[in-house]
């Protein structure tokens, strides 16, 4: 069986998705990588694994939280050629947003403080910088945008329009303890969650279910706790080298003047596997080795 055989109905920047059956979807994550909204053709070997396995670690983790997607990582019904960076998992109704906690002051958190004081409507107080801890985590929602495009941040009030306020409530209670309960973990391992982003699904039933990836390099920030400094950006376990290349002196690059995507220098893609492995083995304290390949 391949994947050809299954009926491929979405496919994003790093994710394909195919019908398996009424019930059940198949969600492939292949070892491509983008920055800057740009998709890149040098692919990063074993990031599709990490980014897999790093989602049913926590799916696991947070299994008291709250229900998730997942049915299996290693079913019949998942083609041998893709086992270990495919999931079987549930159909589900799709929220439209990204559910974002922030518990360190980045990003377009940061932009958005600093110009208006605020981050999605959440007022927070005078004198933050660049990697200020937050007084407590918030929740900064955003639009999905379409490929190409930026997600943009918005208000509470704006998810309440689209969902509802019970809905609303309920998406912003459970984005919360995710985030909780992922921080906790981190510190265990000498990491900070500066932030995560989470996608949400509805079953038939109308519960909420935690869906696509979860807490992996690619959904948030992780930066070492050891000799946190606020002030100036944080190192980041996920594709920072790639970033660091593009907007540096070599690559020759930049989005909007020369907007086709470079090929990446060996020692690049090397760098940002490594990244993404640290990410993994600091997490889960489990070896990429004994993930399926």
């Amino acid at each position: 069986m391949t994947t050809l055989e299954y009926p491929k109905i979405a496919a994003g920047k790093v994710r394909e998705l195919y019908a398996v059956d009424d019930e059940h979807l198949l969600l492939v994550t292949s070892d491509r990588i983008s920055a800057y909204d740009v998709i890149f053709t040098t692919p990063i070997p074993d990031k599709g694994r990490v980014l897999t396995a790093m989602s049913v670690f926590w799916f696991s983790q947070l299994s008291d939280v709250l229900p998730n997607h997942l049915v299996s990582y290693d079913d019949e019904r998942i083609p041998a050629e893709v086992r270990g960076r495919a999931l079987l998992v549930r159909r589900l109704a799709m929220l439209p947003l990204e559910a974002v906690a922030r518990g360190y002051l980045t990003g377009t958190g940061l932009a958005d403080y600093r110009a208006r004081g605020t981050v999605c409507g959440v007022e927070l107080p005078p004198g933050l910088t660049e990697s200020s801890r937050l007084p407590e985590p918030i929740f900064t929602p955003a639009t999905k945008a379409d490929h190409g495009s930026h997600d943009e941040n918005i208000d509470f009030s704006d998810v309440v329009g689209q969902l509802g306020k019970k809905r609303a409530e309920e998406v912003r209670e459970a984005t919360l303890a995710v985030y909780r309960r992922g921080a906790e973990l981190a510190a265990e391992r000498g990491l900070l969650l500066a932030d995560t982003k989470l996608e949400f699904g509805v079953d038939r039933d109308g519960n909420l279910v935690l869906a696509d990836e979860v807490l992996t390099p690619d959904s948030s920030r992780y930066w070492p706790a050891s000799g946190y400094p606020a002030g100036r950006p944080r190192p980041s376990f996920d594709k920072q080298p790639l970033r660091d290349w593009l907007t540096g002196p070599f690559s020759g690059w930049h989005r909007l003047e020369r907007p086709e995507p470079p090929p990446l220098p060996d020692e690049i893609v090397a760098a940002t596997r490594a990244r993404y492995i640290d990410a993994y083995e600091r997490v889960t304290g489990c070896s990429l080795e004994d993930w399926p390949a």
